[in-house]
C-alpha cells in the first residue's frame, strides 16, 4: 500500500508550473474503448482522482474528445478546489461512435476552450494542447487562436499532440509551446529525438501509451512498474500520464518514482 508519494521529481511546465513528474491520464474514465456517453462507475471514478491528489500526483491529462466531454466533466467535478494542474485537449472531437471529426479551426477551438473551462470548473485551463493537426487548418493558424486565448486569460499555456519536430518548429515560431504528447514508449521509441529536442527547450515530453509491449518478449507487456521508471529515466522532461480504472493499479503505478 501506497500513503504518499516520497519522490517529488519536478519538472516546470511552461517554466512556472512545478508538477510532479508522474501524472494520470482520464482517457480511460470515459468507459471501455468505442463507447459513447458518461464513464460507468461515476462516483469510483471520482475517488479514484481524488485518491491520485492525495498520493501526490498534481498533473491530470484530458481532452474534449474522451467521451466526448465526459473525462473533463469527471476530472473538473472531482479535483474542484484541490491544488493540482489540469491539461485538456482540443481540434478533436468524437460526436458519434467510431467517428472522429479533426478541427483545428480557430472558432471551434475557441468555443471548446469556453466550454473546457466549464466542464473543468477552472477559470484558466493550466495547459490547453492541439489535440491533433487539422489538415485543413495550418498549424499556425490553430496556434495563433491558442495564442489568442492565452492573452485573454482563458489559458494558461500551449500544448501540442501528435506532431512531429518539423510541426513543432513551426508552432514555435507563433507562440511558446509548453508540452508535446505523442505516443512513446520503451518499445516504441520513433520520437526519440524529439524526445531530445523538447528537453533542449524547456518542453514537457507527456507520452501516452506509456506501457508498451516488451520488444524482447513477443506478445507480452513490460512491467508496469518498470516501463514507468524506464520513461522516467529517460529524460528529465518526461512527464508520464498512466490511466486506470483501478485502486490497485493506481497505487502500484505509484511506486514507479521509488528508484528514479
Amino acid at each position: 500500500m501506497v500513503d504518499t508519494l516520497t519522490h517529488a521529481d519536478t519538472f516546470r511546465l511552461g517554466g512556472d508550473i512545478a508538477v510532479n513528474r508522474l501524472g494520470f491520464g482520464a482517457m480511460r474514465l470515459t468507459g471501455q474503448p468505442g463507447n459513447f456517453g458518461s464513464y460507468s462507475d461515476w462516483t469510483g471514478g471520482m475517488a479514484l482522482l481524488r485518491r491520485a491528489a492525495d498520493l501526490g500526483v498534481t498533473f491530470f491529462d484530458s481532452a474534449w474528445a474522451y467521451g466526448p466531454q465526459t473525462a473533463d466533466q469527471i476530472v473538473g467535478e472531482a479535483l474542484e478546489g484541490r491544488n493540482v494542474v489540469i491539461a485538456t485537449k482540443g481540434g478533436v472531437d468524437k460526436p458519434a461512435p467510431g467517428r472522429i471529426v479533426v478541427d483545428g479551426s480557430p472558432e471551434t477551438l475557441r468555443r471548446q476552450i469556453l466550454k473546457a473551462r466549464v466542464n473543468l470548473r477552472r477559470d484558466s485551463i493550466d495547459l490547453f494542447q492541439l489535440h491533433r493537426v487539422d489538415p485543413n487548418t495550418p498549424i499556425e493558424t490553430s496556434v495563433e487562436a491558442l495564442a489568442q486565448a492565452q492573452q485573454d486569460g482563458l489559458i494558461r499555456h500551449i500544448g501540442l499532440s501528435n506532431v512531429d519536430q518539423s510541426q513543432l518548429k513551426r508552432a514555435m515560431s507563433v507562440a511558446p509551446i509548453a508540452s508535446v504528447q505523442n505516443r512513446f514508449n520503451i518499445a516504441e521509441q520513433d520520437d526519440n529525438s524529439l524526445v531530445d529536442f523538447s528537453a533542449e527547450n524547456g518542453i514537457a515530453y507527456i507520452p501516452y501509451g506509456p506501457l508498451g509491449a516488451n520488444p524482447m518478449q513477443p506478445g507480452a507487456k513490460l512491467d508496469p512498474v518498470a516501463a514507468l521508471r524506464w520513461l522516467l529515466q529517460r529524460s528529465p522532461n518526461i512527464i508520464v500520464i498512466p490511466g486506470t480504472t483501478s485502486m490497485a493499479h493506481l497505487e502500484e503505478n505509484m511506486m514507479a518514482l521509488e528508484t528514479v
